[in-house]
Parts: C-alpha cells; structure tokens; sequence
C-alpha cells in the first residue's frame, strides 16, 4: 500500500487549529493574485461537485462501499472547506456560479448510481482520475504560498487514495 493509499484510510478530516487561520496575498503580484483566485475557485467548485457524487451515490445499503463513500464524501467535504477558508483568507468569496456545480455533481452521483454498482465505481474513478490531473497540473502552474500548497498537496493525495479504492473495489464487482 503506497503512502497516499495509507494516509487516505488513516486521516479522513485533518485538525485545523487557530493558528492555522491567516490572511494572505500580502506582497504577492496581482497577476499572481488572479492565477491564484482562479485556481482556488476551480478546486472548490470541483470538490462540491465530487461531495455531491458521492452523497448521491449512497444507497440505503449497509455495505462496506456504502462506507467507504460516506468516508469519501465526508474527506471530499473537507476539501471543499480547505478551499473555502483558503478565497477568504484572500479577502475572496467562492464562485456565485457553484450551484452548476452541486448539480452536476447530483447528475453524476443519481444517475451513476441508478445504472448500478459498476458505474458507480467507474465514474467515481473517472472524475477522480481527472481531479488528480486537475490537482497536478494547479500545483506546478501556480506559485502557492507554502500553507496553501502542503493543503493542496495533502487532498491531492487523497484524490489518488479515492482512485485507489474505487478500482479495488471495481476488481471485486
């Protein structure tokens, strides 16, 4: 089992202390400001489109997959609030156009779960898969303060264990 897979399963919602709550952008270039404010709307529109799959995903079932997406949509939860607190520690509010987002987000989840198990594990990989890209792709495109960018790295990191788990569970369907 790879670091990534490990720490998925172990810490599901890290501790936030007070401490770990400051403003920032202080002295950094507007031009670096915009492509920061870009990508932090991006990955918190992205999270509440992933809570949403998986909150639709949830069947009355009590099934270990049943678990492992509340776990999922409970970390993906966390995610969301990462990137909240992080546009208002900016002095920015999230994106007004969201809502488009959350229902996608339902789309995915109802519908997935509605063509039965195997779909619902290969769309959950499927978007995970591209949230893992997505996630790449901002940290090396953009110059992040370090809180932020440990913050990013860590739910990138729990991006790959959800790709990890939804294929083992596929193998198992």
């Amino acid at each position: 089992m790879d670091q990534s897979t490990e720490h998925y399963n172990e810490i599901v919602r890290p501790q936030m202390i007070m401490n770990d709550f400051k403003y920032r952008g202080e002295g950094v270039s507007s031009e670096q400001l915009k492509k920061i404010k870009k990508g932090l709307h991006t990955l918190h529109t992205l999270e509440l489109m992933a809570q949403n799959i998986y909150k639709f995903q949830i069947t009355k079932e009590r099934s270990e997959l049943n678990r492992q997406l509340i776990a999922a949509m409970c970390n993906e939860m966390t995610h969301y609030q990462d990137f909240q607190v992080k546009l208002y520690e900016y002095g920015w509010k999230p994106s007004p156009f969201r809502w488009m987002y959350w229902i996608v987000g339902f789309c995915f989840g109802f519908f997935s779960r509605i063509m039965g198990r195997k779909m619902m594990l290969k769309t959950a990989i499927w978007v995970e898969s591209l949230a893992v890209k997505h996630y790449g792709q901002l940290i090396s495109e953009i110059d992040w303060d370090g809180d932020t960018k440990a913050m990013i790295e860590k739910d990138w990191e729990d991006e790959k264990g959800h790709v990890a788990t939804w294929k083992r569970f596929l193998t198992m369907t």
